[in-house]
């Protein structure tokens, strides 16, 4: 059966799903929901996310929401498939888990809000808070530092090849390189390599591209 993802392209969520089975070289089938009209309210999508969040896979009986366990869910099931995201090596893997939980818990708080503030609320004819970017763009400065030390010593987050540790940034990490922020990411020399290394990648440039196409 094909998989199928319910998601729009707004979403960063939903771009981190796509881009992973594009990572995989897995056929899917993308179903848009559209948020403005409330459609991931609806009783026929809360049936799938009781939270009404976007996205939401399914794989045959398997009914899965919340992007980074999707992308999980797809790395280990399809492990043979396309670019290896995890390793086999439990040493290997206890790193990569580590910055897993470094990016969703450090990284992704403030430039989750970065990304609202300065990318889409604009698009949303809404004001931006300049105290809120203020405040988070000195928290994303002090994760980034330690992205830099880290950085200085390994090609990737988790070691020296790419995995989901480094693969989760992208949806935001893409958004914040169109506005002001960028400059936290170029100042740092090993942050902004690993930055054009990862941004590079063929999936996730079809990916953004079929946001710019929607």
């Amino acid at each position: 059966m094909t998989i199928k993802v319910y998601g729009n392209l707004i979403s960063t969520a939903t771009m981190r799903v796509l881009a992973c089975l594009e990572e995989k070289e897995l056929d899917y089938q993308f179903i848009p929901v559209n948020l403005r009209a409330g459609e991931s309210k609806k009783e026929h999508f809360l049936s799938l996310n009781p939270f009404g969040q976007v996205p939401v896979l399914e794989d045959g009986d398997l009914k899965l929401f919340e992007s980074r366990a999707i992308t999980k869910y797809i790395a280990y099931t399809y492990a043979k498939n396309g670019t290896p995201l995890i390793s086999q090596d439990p040493k290997k893997m206890a790193m990569v888990c580590v910055w897993m939980e470094v990016e969703a818990q450090k990284y992704e708080n403030a430039a989750a809000k970065l990304t609202w503030e300065l990318c889409i609320k604009p698009n949303m004819g809404m004001a931006t808070d300049d105290a809120i970017v203020e405040e988070y763009e000195g928290k994303l400065a002090t994760v980034l530092d330690v992205y830099e030390d880290r950085l200085a010593n390994f090609k990737y987050l988790a070691g020296d090849f790419f995995t989901l540790a480094d693969f989760h940034h992208l949806p935001t990490l893409n958004y914040l390189m169109g506005t002001k922020i960028k400059a936290l990411f170029d100042s740092r020399i090993h942050v902004n390599t690993w930055c054009a290394d990862i941004l590079a990648r063929p999936a996730w440039k079809k990916v953004f591209a079929m946001k710019d196409n929607k």
